[in-house]
This record gives C-alpha cells, sequence and structure tokens, in this order.
C-alpha cells in the first residue's frame, strides 16, 4: 500500500517499508531502500539490489575511472537475484522468518520523536 513516498507491505509482527522513485513501477525496482519496522518498533534498515543493478553501477563507475568499478561494497547491502518489490518481499520474508534479517540489514533501534 502507497503511504506518501512510501511503499508499505504488512507482515504479521513486523512491515516492510521501501522508498521506490518517484514513478518508478514496483515490478522494475533494483535498487531501493526498505526498512523492515517490527510490531515492538525496533527497526532494521537496508539497500536492495539486484546483481544486475550492481552490475551496471560497477560498470558505470569504472567507465568513470572510479576505483569502485573495480569492486562492491555496501554496509547495509542485499542482492536478490529478481527485480520487483514483490520478489524483494519474498527474500526479506525468509530473513525476518530465519531471524537473518537481524545480521544482513542494519539495527537502527526504535524511531525516536523529538
Amino acid at each position: 500500500m502507497w503511504d506518501g513516498p512510501f511503499y508499505r507491505v504488512s507482515r504479521d509482527g513486523y512491515e516492510i517499508c521501501f522508498v521506490p522513485g518517484a514513478g518508478e513501477d514496483l515490478n522494475e525496482v533494483c535498487n531501493v531502500d526498505m526498512w523492515v519496522i517490527r510490531e515492538d518498533g525496533d527497526r532494521w534498515s537496508g539497500t536492495v539490489f539486484t546483481f544486475d543493478e550492481v552490475h551496471r553501477i560497477m560498470d558505470r563507475r569504472r567507465q568513470a575511472g572510479e576505483p569502485e568499478g573495480d569492486y562492491w561494497w555496501c554496509w547495509d547491502g542485499l542482492i536478490v537475484r529478481d527485480a520487483g518489490v514483490q520478489s524483494m518481499v519474498k527474500v526479506i520474508d525468509g530473513l525476518v522468518a530465519a531471524g537473518e534479517h537481524e545480521t544482513v540489514l542494519r539495527h537502527i533501534g526504535p524511531e525516536v520523536n523529538a
């Protein structure tokens, strides 16, 4: 469900919140920031990339003469095989079910109201 710039997917005990680009086709998403938000408010963040998107980024950087064209790293990056939010949701659901989201994603704690 859309909520402003966020696309939220509700699950039992947690929610996955994506931030796709404005007007981006959800079936074509290949690089997106996201959060897993548990019922208790605890949050885990990451950026999901497809393998093809990582390859495109590295190629672009190599063509620009940047050293990052020869390697890839991303602190809270998750590389998936298939594009699209629904494919990404399936992967994230598996990570949450196995508790692996706590290793793969970055723990950012509960939202704090200022």
